[in-house]
This record gives C-alpha cells, structure tokens and sequence, in this order.
C-alpha cells in the first residue's frame, strides 16, 4: 500500500499498555477470534512467551498444528493515542485497522479505520 494521509475524526485510545511485539518466525499459541459488534475480522487473540498476549491480525498467523502458530513476519498490537483534527500518515491497513504515524511527533500504532478520514491529494 502507498501511504497515505488521513484526518482523525474519532478520538481514539489503546487499551493495552504492554502491547504484544514479536519477530518473525516467533511461537505464538492462537486463542479466541474476536468477536465484537465494530466488524473488526480476522484478529486472534496470540499469546508468545514473556509478554502479556494481544490481538493479532491473520495474515501475520502462520499455523503449524492446532493451536500452535509462528509469525509470518515480525509485528506489534501497539496502538497509537490519536485526537480529531489530528493529520497521519497511513502505511498499511488490515482487517479494519490503520497502522499510523503522527508525522508531528513521530509516534506510530494501529487505529481503527473508522476514526479516520481519507484526505485527497
């Protein structure tokens, strides 16, 4: 995907303090498929050694038998504060979600693609 700039309708704020962050080919176990009435698909709640587990997109999970997983690539649950009126660049999106960078701070996470505005040009 090019990136490209949005406008933050909808304050947004993480949830999860210690978000999960891992390297590619890291073992995860796959829990739970999040099931919740803002139609976010395909995010598995990943648990990985020494880290608190978070929600994991499907197309990072790679799975080899049952439960069990590794990482197709590496990846973090951070997720990024954000306030309306705020501009941010958008590099990728997945399963309704944007990975952003506030180009004012440097600061970058998911946010729901719902708290945001596609800006032209």
């Amino acid at each position: 995907m090019n990136a490209r700039t949005a406008l933050v309708l909808h304050a947004h704020r993480s949830e999860y303090p210690r978000p999960i962050t891992f390297d590619a080919g890291a073992p995860l176990t796959v829990g739970q498929r999040y099931e919740g009435p803002e139609g976010w698909e395909d995010w598995w709640w990943c648990e990985t050694p020494g880290q608190d587990g978070g929600w994991v997109p499907a197309q990072v999970i790679e799975v080899v038998d049952g439960a069990k997983a590794r990482a197709r690539e590496a990846y973090t649950a951070r997720e990024l504060d954000a306030d309306p009126g705020e501009t941010v660049l958008v590099t990728r999106t997945l399963n309704s979600w944007a990975w952003c960078e506030k180009p004012s701070t440097g600061e970058s996470g998911w946010v729901p693609v719902a708290c945001l505005q596609w800006l032209e040009g």
